[in-house]
């Protein structure tokens, strides 16, 4: 039971980590004067950053760390929408307009 929790633990700081840790470097950096609005980054554009710790690199599939070997985004970084339908009672029609146009969303 406690290796059970420990590795729900462990997995969801990963995952948090994988989500937030690029939406909060993008945060803290402010665009320069000069930056025109074409040159600027999307919203989950960033420089992906594999995580090379011991543990974490012990279960990872080959095709994962060759994916983080050449600098992509494990599972390709394919959008695909969550459709369930308590997800999609609060979603808005703006968010929606934008999934099925196979975009990730930038509104809630």
């Amino acid at each position: 039971m406690v290796a059970g929790v420990a590795g729900s633990l462990l997995a969801g700081g990963v995952i948090g980590a994988t989500l937030a840790g690029p939406l909060a470097a993008a945060a803290a950096t402010s665009p320069s004067a000069s930056t025109s609005p074409s040159a600027k980054a999307s919203p989950s554009a960033g420089t992906f950053k594999s995580n090379e710790d011991a543990t974490h690199e012990a279960g990872e599939s080959a095709t994962v760390e060759s994916q983080e070997n050449s600098g992509q985004r494990p599972g390709g970084g394919v959008f695909r929408p969550n459709e369930d339908p308590t997800h999609e009672k609060g979603e808005s029609a703006a968010r929606e307009a934008q999934e099925n146009a196979g975009q990730r969303p930038t509104v809630p």
